[in-house]
This record gives C-alpha cells, sequence and structure tokens, in this order.
C-alpha cells in the first residue's frame, strides 16, 4: 500500500505538539473536558491552549491564535462552535498544521446550512494540506503517544484499533473494552468523515505497527466501493472485523440525521462484505470478542474443535459451536481409552465433548488431556475451562500449586503446536495469578460457552480468509 496515507495522517495520530482551539478552565465545556482528557492521558508532547479570553489555562500558557505560538503544531483539535470553523481553519492554514480533529457539531447532519458550512471547511483545509477528523465526533485515542481527546478513562495500549462512526456510542463501547481488559491502539470516532472516510482510516491502521486487529462500527460510507477495495488487501495482513448499523429501516433513517450517512442496502453491504473477506459480526460485543482471541492466538488449519466441560456446559458449547458452523469430531477408541485413565472414574467415556462430571483429578490432568486433543490431526482448535479445579484430597497450597502448573501446560500449547486454546470461567471462579499466565499467553477468558465459541468462529473465519 501507499506510504502518502501514513504521512498525512501521522500529524494526527502521533502528534509531537497539539494545539487545543477553544480550550476552557470550565470543565464542563468541551474546551475544558478536551484539555481535561489530555492531562489524564499523559500526553508526550507539547500542548498550547488557544482561547482569546484567557492567559492561562490550567497551568498552561494560552494563546489568542494559533499564529502567537512559536513552536511548531502538528495537530489542531477544535472545540469552538461551528461558524467559526472556517476563520480559525484559515489560521491554521497559515500555522502550516497538517491534522485535525473537529469535535464540533451542527454540519452536514443539521441539514442544507450545515452541509454548506461543512464543504466550505473541508475546502479550506484540503487547500492548505490539512487532513481532518470529523466533524461530529468524540475525538481520538492513540497509544503512540499517549493522546486521549475523546474518553473518560485514559484506555490501556494494546493492539485492537476501533473505529466508530458513532461518538458517545462508540466512547461506551471503547469504555466496555477498557473495563474487559482489551487494550486499544487507536480508538477514533469517524463523525461526519467529511475529510478522512473510512477507506482511507482502514489504509491507515493496515500499515499501523500498533495494530494487529482492526474493527468498525458503521453506519453508511462517502465511498463505499473504496472501502471494500481496500479492505480486500488489508485482510491479507489484519483481520477487519465490521457492526454495521441502520439494517433496519428506521434505523436507516436515523442515520442521515446522526451522522448525515445513507445506511444502503443491507443485502448488499452483506455480500459486499464476504467478497472482501470482511468478517460482520450480528451483535456489538462480539466484535471484542473475536478481535481478543484473533490478536493472541494462531490461526486454525480447519474447524474441527475439541469441547471440553461438564455436563450441561460441554452440551451448550457444542450447540454454539454448531450453530456457527464449527465441526466437533468424535474422537477415536485409542484416545478414549488413554482420556479414561485420567478423568475421574465416575465420568463418562469420553468422546466430544470432553466430560469431566463435575470434576477432574487435578487441573494437571485436565491440561494433559488438553495435550491430548491437540497432538490429534484431526482437531484444529480446543475451548476449555480455566483450570481451576478444586481436588478435596489437596490442601490450599497444594490446590494452588496444581493450578498454576496445569496453566503453565495449558498456555503453552498455542506456541508449541500452534492450535488455539480458548478458555471460559469455570462455576465464577478468577484467580489473578491464573488469569494473568493465560492473557500472557495470549489465551483469552470468556464469561461462557456462546462467547468461547464465538471467539473460535472469528479464528476459524479469518482462516478461511486468508486461505481463500
Amino acid at each position: 500500500m501507499s506510504g502518502e496515507i501514513v504521512k498525512q495522517l501521522d500529524p494526527i495520530f502521533k502528534p509531537r505538539s497539539i494545539a487545543i482551539i477553544g480550550a476552557s478552565k470550565n470543565p464542563n465545556k468541551w474546551g475544558g473536558r478536551t484539555l481535561t482528557r489530555v492531562l489524564k492521558g499523559n500526553y508526550r508532547g507539547g500542548i498550547y491552549p488557544i482561547n482569546p479570553n484567557n492567559s492561562e489555562i490550567m497551568g498552561f500558557k494560552a494563546y489568542g491564535d494559533v499564529n502567537e505560538v512559536n513552536d511548531e503544531i502538528d495537530l489542531a483539535v477544535f472545540a469552538v462552535p461551528a461558524a467559526y470553523m472556517p476563520k480559525v481553519m484559515k489560521s491554521c492554514i497559515k500555522k502550516g498544521i497538517k491534522g485535525g480533529v473537529i469535535l464540533s457539531a451542527d454540519f452536514a447532519e443539521t441539514g442544507e446550512k450545515g452541509r454548506a458550512l461543512e464543504e466550505e471547511t473541508v475546502r479550506i483545509a484540503n487547500a492548505g494540506g490539512l487532513r481532518f477528523v470529523g466533524p461530529n465526533g468524540m475525538g481520538i485515542w492513540t497509544s503512540a503517544v499517549g493522546l486521549n481527546l475523546a474518553l473518560e478513562s485514559v484506555p490501556s495500549a494494546g493492539s485492537l484499533a476501533f473505529v466508530s462512526q458513532s461518538g458517545t456510542f462508540g466512547g461506551n463501547l471503547a469504555q466496555i473494552a477498557q473495563i474487559k481488559g482489551y487494550g486499544l491502539s487507536k480508538f477514533i470516532s469517524i463523525g461526519n468523515q467529511a475529510d478522512i472516510n473510512a477507506a482511507e482510516y482502514l489504509q491507515y491502521l493496515a500499515q499501523d505497527h500498533d495494530t494487529r486487529v482492526i474493527a468498525f462500527y458503521i453506519e453508511g460510507f462517502k465511498d463505499g466501493r473504496r472501502f471494500f477495495e481496500v479492505a480486500k488487501e488489508v485482510v491479507k495482513i489484519k483481520p477487519v472485523l465490521v457492526y454495521k448499523g441502520g439494517t433496519s429501516a428506521p434505523g436507516a433513517r436515523a442515520t442521515i440525521s446522526h451522522t448525515a450517512s445513507i445506511a444502503g442496502s443491507d443485502e448488499i453491504f452483506n455480500a459486499m462484505c464476504r467478497q472482501a473477506g470482511i468478517i460482520r459480526t450480528s451483535e456489538m460485543r462480539h466484535l471484542f470478542i473475536m478481535a481478543e482471541a484473533l490478536i493472541g492466538l494462531p490461526l486454525p488449519r480447519g474447524n474441527r474443535v475439541a469441547v471440553m466441560g461438564s455436563g450441561g456446559q460441554g452440551v451448550v458449547t457444542m450447540d454454539s459451536c454448531a450453530t456457527l458452523g464449527l465441526d466437533a469430531p468424535e474422537l477415536d477408541e485409542e484416545v478414549r481409552s488413554k482420556m479414561k485413565e485420567v478423568l475421574p472414574p465416575h465420568a463418562p467415556v469420553p468422546s466430544n465433548p470432553v466430560d469431566f462430571a463435575g470434576g477432574s483429578r487435578t487441573a494437571v490432568d485436565e491440561a494433559l488431556i488438553a495435550e491430548m486433543l491437540v497432538k490429534l490431526d484431526y482437531i484444529d482448535g480446543i475451548i476449555t475451562n480455566v483450570p481451576i479445579t478444586f481436588t478435596p484430597s489437596l490442601n490450599i497450597g497444594d490446590n494452588m500449586k496444581t493450578w498454576i502448573d496445569g496453566t503453565n501446560i495449558l498456555a503453552g500449547i498455542p506456541e508449541r503446536y500452534g492450535k488455539p486454546v480458548i478458555t471460559q470461567k469455570f462455576m465464577g471462579f478468577e484467580n489473578e495469578t491464573i488469569c494473568s499466565i493465560l492473557k500472557n499467553a495470549g489465551i483469552p477468558i470468556y464469561d461462557g460457552p456462546e462467547d468461547s465459541a464465538q471467539a473460535m468462529y472469528g479464528l476459524v473465519r479469518y482462516a478461511q480468509i486468508k486461505n481463500r
């Protein structure tokens, strides 16, 4: 891909200095809220508040105009009323600023007057070589320089780039992702896409070394054909996940007033996703469930899954896998015999799923069964429990030792055998040490069978996309 888009957007996502135009001492105003977020995020660069009515804001010298700043400025953050945008944009062009984030609303989403104002702003920016995010968005987070313009709590740095056409909704989802422990390389609230469109964000993120998986919440496109053409190339190197809003008639109507987007035919969108190799999700949370697995695990060679669990847990996991087109082959007689020796005496003869019948000898035994399964040519991946199994004959210290030993065996499987392992919580038990071992090995931990199956489906689907 061309490196030109990287050159154009690096001032936005890797700025050495920023000017906040419309900065305020009042934390309830956008200008004050934005500066507060920047400070909480420990941004590693120069900060220049711009407000002609103040000489100092939150401990920083304030300037009446960007051209009063002697230093170079890479990024302008606009938190002023829409009507002022043409004037302040011209000042930024004069200063030589090359990147912008427009937080202001009241543009094309409000009607013809706003559309004309948006077009004038774009024309001025384009003439001066300034690329910008928005307008009508929440802003961005970029782990490359620790810059947070969008979120109330600062995200953990990670490998997932989340691009949202909705500001508040997308911001809420990014915060949920943070609570769940999903680290973000980027959060981008793209708003109206007046200048930079979805295809260009995709191009940039494909070449971003901090990003391994790209996820979109999208309502409509400025250039849908271009987006799918770019996606065809991007999916060769990184997974692209999409959740689309506006799939119903009322929802499609709402997108026009929300982000000035036309939702388009859902059937056509679905077909284009399949052709381009985009993984489309039916639920928003599936974006993060699949992304976590795709970030940390090897891709399976096929869709054949082994399930380990107890009773109904194994049954529901199998049902969830089958619904998503995952196969669960029965185990051969030799393997069954070997496993029966390790399973509790009251457990049924193992097949697939392997049923522990409410328990196992130790967590190490569980992990050894998992290792038996991954050695089989006809098994491509495993879904199992977090190895926290209480063994009544052991004291607390010995139980903990078997948990750690079993977890270490399980954690080594993906790298050793090149097959994915997905875990789910068993009876709600969690242990910080065990979870840390698994997560450091790239093994995700999900709340239940449906999420675990969804994660495995994401791995299988992307493997199919890469292999075709």
